[in-house]
């Protein structure tokens, strides 16, 4: 797996800019120290994570075209906000163009931006470590964000959804209605909990 890892980095560090290879490397160390906390396969949450920005390198209209090029099916939410679609392009990659048939990889990057109801543990250390990474600064709340990656996962996936869909809808931005099913999805969990713990 070392020389998958370290062939793949060198290909990313052609493709993406500086501070996106950087960022994809952060991210995939913080996957595996996920990883190692939640008593996880340290390989494949560093290959989701390195991947993860994959098709990031496209711009909105690029990747438009790639997808219908390969018949991904696009919803109207995903072309209201294109910006989530290096997700669904990039699990498309990572099987086709690098190789990976492990679907647990494959949907961790799917689902890396907006979330989903349900998320895998792979898919939850990809979404919360993709947030927290250390050249991210600008979400509210983030030292207790990192920290909380570190006791509670869901509890973190929640307060991401919460923080990312507040600052989402106070810029008076579009939401993926599937961001949204995801909030709701993990609110209940937390409530749950909490109701438990009175």
């Amino acid at each position: 797996m070392n020389d998958v890892i370290l062939d793949l980095r060198n290909e990313l560090r052609g493709i993406l800019t500086p501070s996106r290879f950087e960022h994809t490397i952060s991210v995939s160390f913080i996957c595996t120290a996920l990883a190692m906390r939640y008593e996880y396969d340290l390989d494949k949450a560093e290959l989701a994570g390195l991947l993860h920005d994959c098709a990031k390198h496209y711009g909105d209209d690029e990747i438009i075209k790639k997808c219908r090029k390969q018949d991904i099916l696009l919803t109207d939410d995903e072309l209201r906000a294109p910006v989530v679609l290096h997700a669904k392009y990039g699990a498309w990659l990572a099987e086709h163009k690098y190789g990976i048939k492990d679907e647990e990889v494959i949907n961790a990057i799917r689902w890396h931006t907006t979330g989903k109801p349900e998320m895998s543990l792979l898919e939850k250390i990809v979404f919360t470590a993709d947030y927290i990474e250390p050249r991210r600064g600008k979400a509210a709340d983030l030292p207790l964000v990192r920290s909380l990656a570190f006791v509670n996962l869901e509890d973190c996936v929640y307060r991401i959804l919460k923080d990312t869909l507040d600052y989402l809808k106070g810029k008076g931005s579009f939401v993926d209605s599937m961001s949204n099913q995801a909030y709701v999805y993990y609110k209940q969990i937390h409530n749950e909990k909490k109701g438990e713990q009175r």
